[in-house]
């Protein structure tokens, strides 16, 4: 079939949206493109297709569960051998989807981007033919964009290691920079980087400036007032999503939370009442939403602001993908500035932490391997940050990331031990009672650390793997991995050390102004005059040379000044905090840990200490932590405690 037959035959569609014909002709003219298309504009069919004509496989790289096991289900109706592997997939299915791969009859594999951490996946992927690799929000590799996720540099490095056909980018929020880094690190040509635009005309898009406490008042009122639809309202804290769910609940609006800290069960009834409902309101952190595709979501509200103009671009354009009217409504509360900014500067590593990670990195020679959450505690730094850390290490050239892997194996007997190593003859089937013999015997689990047995086997690492990876696809045993380790080699040892650690802090300070920069962003586009439409576009660097007509200023309501007066840092148990300093020096012992702790940041070591819990905890949550931070650094006791 070619193309048109396809898209008629397979997707019931008699022709193409903006911007879908493009990217599909040049992923099958084998070149790599990247596709910037709204949320909801049908970016899944420009690899779908394809695939579809393709010899190959087709991999999708995508963090969005809910969105594979949809796209899955859409497919399958239709006759489209895909399949995913993420942590929800039963073994029997596993080991089912491995055995069409190895056939060659799968034509699309969803996967989730840590699956990249595997191995035994990444052992499977070099002998199959990839004809298309595809990286949904693409955006998460560029280190300047809103969501730099560091696991991201992986996949431009794995797509060159496995030799793929071409890869396809897809996002629906990008800057022209982003756009430009992802385009360099997949050498994507300036004719293969597709960008339909993001204005959607049946968006209403309205601020509201107020104050903290008149926000649930005006929710209800705008609830009550319009015509009753399916309802998305964006908080920041999941104790604002409960508080907010409870009092529309308790005014009689269908209203239910949802945020990380829920059990995964309730999540995913929660998802299947909203799907499923006409008039349903969901009080949400940025949690909800990502791959939920529901078409006839009629408002959105922020109840807090969003913490970039990405975000918000991202989160309003879930409203009205029918192409029916919706309104996005954002209430505008200068005391949000407060927490946002105070998240960011919370993540940011004391210059401390940082020089001490890279002292014990430049300790090593040759090849090393790194548990990132053995460093985070050590260094006190979120996991994410240390990986950030080693990644800015990577691009300055000092490491080079080798294999992720894991130190111990746990697996289950499906068959008797006699009958397996039965199966094999001579040399293979000794190697095989030998690695049994190399395990510790539990009740059910056998436990076996693969560094020692691969000295006890005299045998390389790789054998080992394939090994238990050959038992598991031949229904012998069944696998959980445990001990994650990263590898690195040293590549360049740097001639002036303190050099590089100052280039490493000041590279985290970058990313804390530019994320401050986001926050102010978004205050600039509730506060600044003239058409919303065209402001919000202008970031993404479209220019519109005409007001919407239908936003809350062409509708004639006069902007308001957002941010209020910063409140100073009020009386606290000064006392109290420094006898804890004290008794935690390695916890709260440098202004920048006490200022965490008093703004309710948790780090590794506050978890740990349980200090988390402690009355203190978050007492100057209110406070700007640059303020708190400063405080503590000025005090005297404080000082000594440095």
């Amino acid at each position: 079939m070619n193309v048109q037959e396809t898209l008629r035959s397979v997707f019931g569609f008699v022709s193409f949206r903006g911007g879908q014909e493009r990217v599909i002709e040049t992923v099958l003219g084998g070149r790599s493109a990247l596709a910037v298309f709204p949320t909801g504009s049908g970016k899944s069919l420009c690899y779908q297709l394809p695939a579809l004509l393709l010899d190959g496989l087709t991999v999708v790289i995508s963090p969005l569960i809910a969105l594979m096991k949809d796209q899955i289900d859409f497919l399958q109706a239709r006759g489209v051998a895909a399949a995913r592997l993420d942590s929800s997939v039963p073994v029997e299915e596993y080991r089912r989807i491995d055995a069409d791969l190895r056939a060659g009859t799968l034509k699309l594999l969803y996967v989730a981007p840590e699956r990249l951490s595997n191995e035994r996946f990444i052992h499977k992927l070099r002998d199959l033919e990839i004809s298309l690799l595809v990286i949904d929000e693409v955006h998460c590799i560029s280190e300047w964009g809103h969501n730099f996720r560091p696991d991201y540099l992986k996949i431009a490095r794995l797509s060159r290691q496995l030799r793929v056909g071409c890869v396809l980018g897809l996002t629906a929020t990008a800057t022209p920079s982003v756009a430009a880094d992802i385009c360099r690190e997949f050498a994507i040509d300036a004719d293969a980087f597709v960008h339909t635009g993001f204005y959607r005309p049946n968006l209403e898009l309205r601020v509201t400036p107020c104050g903290g406490d008149e926000r649930t008042g005006l929710l209800l009122a705008r609830l009550r007032q319009r015509p009753r639809g399916p309802a998305v309202v964006y908080v920041t804290l999941q104790r604002t999503a409960e508080t907010v769910a409870t009092a529309l609940a308790e005014a009689g609006l269908p209203a239910r939370a949802y945020h990380a800290g829920l059990p995964a069960e309730e999540r995913g009834a929660v998802q299947d009442w909203f799907m499923a409902s006409r008039d349903a309101v969901v009080v949400a952190t940025i949690a909800f939403g990502m791959g939920i595709d529901k078409a006839d979501i009629r408002y959105v509200y922020h109840f807090n602001l969003p913490k970039s103009l990405e975000n918000y671009s991202q989160e309003i354009g879930r409203a009205g993908r029918d192409g029916a009217a919706a309104t996005c409504e954002l209430f505008a509360c200068g005391a949000d500035v407060v927490v946002l900014e105070n998240f960011t500067y919370g993540d940011t590593p004391d210059p401390a932490a940082v020089g001490s990670l890279v002292d014990a990195v430049l300790r090593h020679d040759g090849d090393f391997d790194v548990s990132v959450y053995e460093l985070s505690r050590a260094h006190d730094m979120r996991p994410l940050v240390a990986t950030t850390l080693f990644a800015y290490l990577e691009l300055a050239d000092v490491v080079a990331a080798t294999a992720p892997f894991y130190t111990e194996y746990q697996f289950q007997l499906l068959q008797p031990e006699a009958a397996i190593i039965a199966r094999f003859n001579g040399e293979r089937a000794e190697f095989v009672r030998r690695l049994f013999a190399c395990a510790t015997r539990a009740k059910i689990w056998f436990h076996i650390d693969l560094v020692n047995a691969v000295e006890q086997l005299e045998t390389t690492r790789d054998r080992v793997v394939k090994a238990f990876g050959y038992l598991e696809e031949q229904g012998a045993l069944t696998l959980k991995v445990s001990g994650l380790r990263q590898g690195y080699r040293i590549k360049n040892r740097p001639a002036d050390v303190a050099a590089l650690r100052q280039t490493l802090i000041e590279r985290f300070e970058t990313r804390e102004q530019n994320d401050i920069r986001r926050v102010e962003q978004v205050l600039a586009l509730a506060e600044g005059v003239g058409c919303l439409v065209r402001r919000l576009l202008a970031h993404f660097g479209e220019e519109r040379r005409q007001d919407c007509g239908h936003c809350s200023v062409c509708l004639g309501e006069p902007p308001r000044p957002v941010a209020g007066a910063l409140p100073p840092v009020p009386a606290f148990d000064e006392s109290a905090l420094r006898a804890l300093r004290r008794a935690h020096p390695g916890t709260l012992g440098c202004a920048r840990q006490a200022a965490r702790f008093l703004c309710g940041l948790p780090s590794p070591r506050l978890t740990a200490s349980k200090l988390a819990k402690h009355p203190l905890f978050g007492a100057l949550a209110d406070v700007r932590f640059r303020d708190v931070e400063a405080a503590a650094r000025d005090d005297v006791d404080f000082a000594r405690a440095d």
